[in-house]
């Protein structure tokens, strides 16, 4: 598999950092690897790349800083060290992103931020205007108020990194770990174990091959990366797994060097493109011809190229767009019906002084948008 060419085209990227490659084994954050990351998220976002990272540490960050060695279920302590350690954390990465004039921006989620509709909208059009003003959003679990992410919900991040990659509509998710990559047995216990260079399926024998957690302070293993995989695998997102000691490793993987085990994935239409496009509609939104030209070029829809809308149904749901009586697109307006009915045809400033709120300036955003 040519590598390179399977990933041209690759536009928005997740980067998972585990625990060990934050601290590089030691107690502490290590500014070295958190200034090379800052530095590599830069060139890939000077060649019109967006990044988003979901990091670990704050929890073995915190531990050391208050000199506490809780016993591995002692979730309370694991509570109060999260709570100092992702303030230490979140500057460290300050720090190294300044460096690159690169704003960022704190995320901390719970688990059911990808099942409650209302909450993952919010976050999404959240996180969309932070990589419209250029910034980079970083993802932790939000382990001072959440004991089901201590206990190993989501595996050290190895799973949130996937659901944020498949919510947010990521290309490629990026786990650095301090392994090279999956193996087709342990290498630690076995000399002769070789590594796999690319996962088109997950198969009981790769699910066999994946071992234990690799470090004390992190809690993620090989296991939670091949779930994290499946997830991915099943939204259309590429993964890949590869060690955080290898130089300039981000941009070295993204430009296609065989580095790591890459899983990869159908790319021919995403999940939510899938789902939308099949999705019962719940009402309609009729355009004019200016907004059905600029829908062709896979545009937002803005009010002004709105002329009627039928039917009623609730920011989030799907409906149809249609043109001369003809279905032309599907999608999820951030308006419900009655909002929209009172914008249409109205240009995008004049939307809050109507409705005394402005969700977005689209009312439905082009990601949102499956032309039929």
């Amino acid at each position: 598999m040519n590598r390179n060419e399977y990933l041209k085209g690759t536009h928005r990227i997740v980067i998972k950092v585990g625990t060990s490659s934050i601290t590089k084994g030691g107690s502490g954050a290590s500014t070295e690897f958190m200034d090379s990351v800052a530095e590599q998220v830069k060139r890939l976002k000077d060649k019109g790349m967006e990044v988003l990272i979901v990091t670990s540490g704050a929890i073995g960050i915190g531990l050391s800083t208050m000199d506490a060695r809780p016993r591995s279920r002692e979730i309370p302590i694991r509570q109060a060290a999260a709570s100092i350690g992702q303030s230490v954390l979140m500057q460290k990465w300050n720090d190294s992103f300044q460096k690159q004039k690169i704003s960022i921006a704190q995320i901390l989620l719970t688990y059911d931020f990808y099942s409650d509709r209302e909450k993952y909208l919010n976050l999404r059009n959240a996180v969309q205007t932070l990589l419209e003003y250029k910034a980079v959003p970083i993802f932790n679990e939000n382990d001072a108020v959440c004991v089901k992410e201590i206990d190993a919900m989501f595996g050290d991040n190895d799973t949130l990194s996937a659901m944020v990659s498949i919510k947010m509509d990521a290309d490629l998710l990026i786990i650095l770990s301090d392994v090279d990559g999956l193996y087709d047995k342990d290498p630690k216990l076995f000399s002769d174990a070789v590594l796999i260079p690319t996962v088109n399926e997950i198969t009981d024998a790769i699910i066999a091959s994946a071992g234990d957690p690799t470090s004390r302070v992190g809690t993620g293993g090989m296991r939670t990366k091949i779930r994290a995989a499946e997830i991915c695998q099943e939204s259309g997102c590429s993964m890949i797994i590869a060690s955080s000691s290898v130089d300039n490793v981000i941009e070295r993987v993204v430009s296609g060097e065989e580095i790591g085990t890459i899983f990869t994935a159908d790319k021919k239409e995403r999940k939510k493109s899938s789902w939308i496009r099949h999705a019962h509609a719940s009402g309609s939104i009729e355009v004019d011809e200016g907004a059905k030209n600029a829908l062709s070029k896979h545009m937002s829809l803005l009010a002004v190229g709105i002329k009627e809308v039928t039917g009623r149904f609730d920011r989030g749901d799907v409906v149809n767009i249609t043109y001369d009586d003809k279905i032309i697109a599907k999608g999820i307006p951030d308006y419900n019906s009655d909002d929209i009915s009172k914008i249409k045809g109205m240009r995008s400033d004049r939307m809050s002084e109507v409705l005394g709120h402005k969700n977005y300036d689209n009312v439905i955003r082009s990601e949102n948008i499956v032309i039929m």
